[in-house]
């Protein structure tokens, strides 16, 4: 693929990352469990979800915040907070930039106000809503602890890791349902591209495995309710599909201005090449059927990068295993892609890891660059009967089994309630 350059001449690469999910906690141990298929999805063990319908869940399990911030810091955020806070630093460390920023470190001699923080939630937090809730009414108190608005606000994921770490460059958050994590991330490559700030620090978390939050989806009939199987309960694109399973995690990505980069002599992964982004107005929660909000998305990716359809031979779709949701994105590519399509392999990781909510978007971007650094496509598991309608577009779904691959481009998508598209293009580096 040919050279290019962006707004001002500024291209936007990855020089880190950091990931908790229900498949670990280290890049390593998620990528190696992506690879062999395995499954983090398992019975809830947060609470007692015996008299609940839906009683699995993709947990992080064995999370321990010692290593990241103090006790007492740790009693002032949400879960949510803490998974986000922990995965920036880890994505900083595996970046080259643990430390504060101007002051102590290897990010010393970094300028603090050229660096900026977008680390979002879908959701925020609700167990802690729950729990405050039921202090107040159960023990009928006045009062409850003075951090409860900030504990469950998704911005300050990057409030907390800008005062970690002296950030004093852009600091915002994203909120659009599941694709919160993908705007974040698409939004702070126009932050460098526009010469807001050299380095982004970029991604999600959500913590939302609560008897409100699970209850909450099951009511919509959203929710797998396979409980007595739950390593089979996420299948995307399969016949016998009953809907996603909630998970939990963050997923932060260090997006870097490349002559910065290449400067300081970083690591990179990839480069962030394509940002696009739509809405469907169609339905709070059902896309548009024939895939047009998710095909203007792609294809503002697309053009974005400077590149065409043609180019990208991966795509690590939304793919949440819905009825609807599902078949509508792979018409959507199967459209977009036409003739070319032939070539592309699709998976949805979400079938190992479930649905990530706010965190989803950029786990997944995470996924692609691991992908195209490893030329490895993870598989789809849970995938033994294709559904007929996702059959008809005979895309290359890679069921059950990681493929080797080359990829030189990939492409991911994350739509949220409301009508919300983003898409994103990473591509290797030369």
């Amino acid at each position: 693929m040919e050279n290019r350059t962006q707004i001002n001449g500024r291209r936007t690469v990855v020089t880190g990352i950091g990931l908790l999910s229900p498949l670990g906690m280290t890049v390593d141990a998620n990528w190696s469990a992506l690879v062999r298929g395995q499954s983090g999805i398992d019975r809830i063990t947060r609470f007692d979800c015996s008299k609940i319908p839906v009683q699995i869940a993709g947990e992080v399990r064995g999370f321990n915040p010692d290593p990241f911030f103090s006790s007492k810091e740790a009693r002032k955020m949400g879960l949510f907070m803490q998974y986000g806070v922990a995965a920036s630093m880890l994505a900083l460390k595996d970046a080259g930039l643990s430390g504060r920023f101007g002051e102590q470190g290897d990010a010393a001699k970094f300028d603090p106000t050229r660096v900026g923080v977008n680390v979002s939630a879908g959701m925020g937090g609700l167990p802690e809503i729950q729990e405050w809730d039921r202090e107040l009414v159960s023990k009928e108190k006045k009062s409850i602890t003075p951090f409860f608005v900030p504990m469950i606000i998704p911005n300050l994921i990057s409030g907390h890791t800008s005062i970690f770490t002296n950030i004093q460059g852009p600091n915002l958050c994203v909120v659009t349902a599941c694709a919160t994590s993908a705007h974040a991330l698409g939004e702070a490559k126009r932050i460098i591209e526009r010469g807001d700030a050299d380095i982004m620090v970029s991604g999600g978390a959500e913590a939302v495995v609560c008897e409100i939050g699970i209850v909450g989806f099951a009511s919509m009939r959203a929710l797998s309710t396979r409980n007595d199987a739950p390593k089979e309960a996420s299948r995307p694109y399969d016949k016998n599909r009953d809907g996603f399973v909630v998970a939990e995690g963050a997923a932060v990505l260090i997006l870097e201005e490349l002559e910065h980069a290449k400067k300081r002599g970083a690591k990179i992964y990839c480069e962030l090449a394509g940002y696009g982004y739509s809405g469907d107005a169609n339905h709070i929660t059902s896309p548009c059927a024939d895939g047009s909000g998710a095909i203007r998305s792609m294809s503002g990716a697309l053009k974005d990068a400077h590149i065409s359809a043609s180019q990208v031979n991966y795509v690590n779709t939304h793919g949440t295993s819905t009825t609807v949701g599902d078949v509508a994105e792979a018409q959507a590519i199967a459209k977009l892609w036409g003739p070319d399509a032939d070539a592309l392999h699709i998976s949805s990781t979400k079938s190992m890891t479930g649905h990530l909510l706010g965190a989803t978007g950029s786990f997944e971007a995470a996924v692609c660059a691991l992908a195209i650094q490893h030329s490895l496509v993870p598989p789809t598991i849970n995938l033994n009967t294709l559904d007929d309608e996702c059959a008809a577009t005979k895309l290359n779904f890679t069921p059950n089994k990681a493929v080797e691959k080359k990829i030189s481009a990939a492409l991911t998508n994350s739509f949220g309630f409301g009508g919300t598209n983003a898409s994103l293009v990473l591509r290797e580096f030369k």
